[in-house]
């Protein structure tokens, strides 16, 4: 496959941003989260005022918003008619189409159909985002080069939510309006994108069928427990605020600005922390972190520690990218962009179940929703022991030591 060459060291900035790929993947993850990260703010407070919502309606829609993210696998069948980077375009011209027509659908099917549309977007581009990270950026300096990726994510973050304060704040609180603004603007920048960069693609051609392999189960493993954990504060999280506080637009989105602000600055160091300290320990600390913060979440009676949790929550996130690095170090080069899709769907098997299941379980006890969340978390700690200080093909799990990459197929 043809790949971009690198640029000269002397080439004029725009040169180099053009034809680097770590450019490309921050500019398209910032649309992406531009995106979501828009609809993320406003969704709970637009059910909530406009249609209604209770807590089992905010898991039937996040069940919905999943349903994409656990179909997938079939982004390899996409790959067979168009390349990688062609697929990221119109994935997020879906993203922002969705986007632009929510706010003129305040109802149950409106908001289901329409954060249906959003979530084909964003989850194709994500599996997109991950295999030409790892086709593209080199083993070494993966884990420092994703850490800038999701600092442009957290910088979308920073834009969506300081500008939808400000708008609230100067009177514009028309949702329609909100949501028309910030898919119009992914539609635009993606456009822009398109015209502007450089074709990238891996030097390795990918395998063009689904692909799991048994020398990759701990990966496997550790991506569900990732997708159920991560489920339960994307569902709940906000929703908690809202509901059992009184969490308004502004107010979220000033949390959210607040975690988007410590994400651009941290983000890269968590980056390079993840490759001085190594797979197996991030991993731990990481889940170690999510397990405190769930039971705080349980037994929480203050609003202000309530948001400390919440800010926390996103801060940490940030280091599940060791999970992309460790299949990137023990897996087949050519297996990059099959196992990204398929990964996706693990990853979203129990995020399609645990939205509407604990909604109703919310209405019992919202503190039974985050009690589960921590006993996930030490599930996933657990696993996390099984990873090898240095992973590689034959060198998996600390269970299998064998140093031919064929045999351990």
């Amino acid at each position: 496959m043809p790949v971009t060459p690198p640029p000269a060291t002397g080439a004029p900035l725009l040169s180099r941003i053009r034809s680097e790929p770590v450019y490309f993947l921050m500019a398209m993850s910032f649309v992406n989260f531009l995106g979501f990260a828009g609809w993320t703010t406003l969704f709970n407070n637009f059910a909530k005022e406009a249609a209604g919502f209770t807590g089992a309606d905010i898991g039937l829609a996040q069940t919905v918003r999943e349903i994409p993210g656990f179909l997938a696998f079939t982004a390899i069948y996409f790959f067979l008619v168009l390349r990688e980077q062609t697929f990221g375009y119109l994935a997020l011209i879906v993203l922002g189409g969705g986007l632009a027509i929510t706010g003129y659908f305040p109802s149950l099917t409106g908001l289901l159909v329409t954060t249906f549309i959003m979530s084909v977007g964003f989850h194709y581009f994500e599996t997109v985002n991950q295999s030409l990270s790892l086709q593209l950026f080199p083993k070494k300096e993966a884990p420092r080069l994703l850490g800038r990726v999701a600092s442009a994510n957290a910088a979308a973050q920073f834009l969506v939510y300081s500008g939808i304060a400000l708008l609230w704040w100067s009177g514009l609180t028309d949702y329609g309006t909100l949501f028309a603004i910030i898919g119009l603007a992914c539609i635009v920048l993606t456009l822009a994108a398109f015209v502007f960069f450089a074709r990238f693609d891996g030097t390795v051609a990918q395998v063009k069928t689904i692909v799991i392999r048994p020398r990759y189960w701990l990966y496997y493993a550790l991506t569900f427990m990732n997708g159920a954990r991560r489920q339960i504060f994307s569902a709940f999280a906000g929703f908690l605020l809202v509901e059992k506080f009184g969490f308004k637009v502004p107010d979220i989105a000033l949390l959210m600005l607040a975690t988007a602000a410590l994400n651009t600055y941290a983000a890269p160091r968590l980056g390079a922390l993840v490759g001085r300290w190594g797979e197996r320990r991030t991993i731990a600390f990481e889940n170690i972190s999510l397990i405190l913060i769930f039971l705080g979440y349980a037994f929480v009676t203050n609003g202000w520690v309530a948001a400390g949790l919440y800010v926390a929550d996103g801060v940490f996130s940030i280091l599940v990218l060791a999970q992309k690095t460790y299949i990137q170090k023990i897996g087949d080069p050519a297996d990059m962009a099959p196992t990204a899709a398929c990964a996706f769907t693990i990853n979203h098997i129990a995020a399609v179940v645990i939205p509407v299941t604990f909604g109703l379980l919310w209405l019992k006890n919202p503190s039974f929703v985050f009690m589960l969340g921590a006993a996930i978390a030490t599930t996933s700690l657990a696993l996390s022991f099984l990873v090898p200080r240095h992973p590689g093909p034959g060198n998996e799990t600390v269970l299998v030591r064998n140093p031919s990459p064929a045999a351990a197929e």
